[in-house]
């Protein structure tokens, strides 16, 4: 075969790599929703595919008190794992994004699976053990270097942005509303990699719903 037959098959090859995706990953955003109608809460989501492979993955997970009562005021309460509703995400702020190697994304589903009711010890203390811990070990779990401010432990917003400002050059700052953030996501034929309850975490009880502040 001549240099000339072999010119467009070469060209088609090397068009088809250029066309390849790049490697696939999973992303995982850290999102925060501050005094409202509903008590502080910090989470996370993860959407995208292992880089190893297999079945996209779209699901929201954060710890919380399993009510909202003067009882967390005084010690432990029983605590779960919830996946925050879409219109709970919708109101709430979407801070920084990172993205997971394949160990890094089983040990955040490890983490999940050990604070959850089912699987593990899902005991919730405001003070000690609450949802900005939830996602500080998170933080710590996708490899980021410093995710420890004692004195932020009971105030999501400003404990995201502290950590964002701490890892600059491993975090991806996003600071933009949910509603926006969730319209602008491409479509995902994705799976729950964890099944837990759906639900809108930290109701105040008495209000109604109110647009998340910053």
């Amino acid at each position: 075969m001549t240099v000339r037959h072999v010119g467009a098959p070469l060209a088609a090859l090397l068009l088809a790599l250029v066309a390849m995706p790049a490697h696939a990953a999973v992303t995982m955003t850290f999102w925060s929703r501050d005094f409202g109608s509903y008590f502080p809460h910090s989470f996370f989501q993860l959407r995208g595919t292992p880089v190893a492979g297999g079945a996209p993955v779209d699901a929201s997970y954060g710890f919380t008190a399993r009510s909202i009562s003067p009882a967390i005021l005084f010690g432990n309460v029983a605590g779960r794992i919830e996946r925050p509703t879409l219109f709970y995400m919708q109101g709430s702020k979407v801070r920084f994004a990172v993205t997971l190697s394949d160990a890094q994304y089983a040990a955040i589903l490890a983490l999940v699976r050990e604070w959850d009711a089912t699987t593990g010890d899902s005991t919730y203390n405001l003070g000690k053990r609450n949802c900005v811990t939830f996602v500080r070990e998170a933080a710590r779990r996708a490899g980021l270097a410093q995710v420890d401010f004692p004195k932020l432990m009971k105030k999501p917003t400003s404990y995201l942005r502290a950590v964002a400002a701490a890892n600059p050059t491993q975090v991806r700052v996003i600071e933009q509303d949910g509603r926006s953030f969730l319209a602008a996501l491409p479509p995902l034929e994705a799976v729950v990699p964890v099944e837990v309850p759906v639900s809108t975490p930290g109701t105040m009880p008495g209000k109604k719903a109110e647009p998340a502040s910053d």
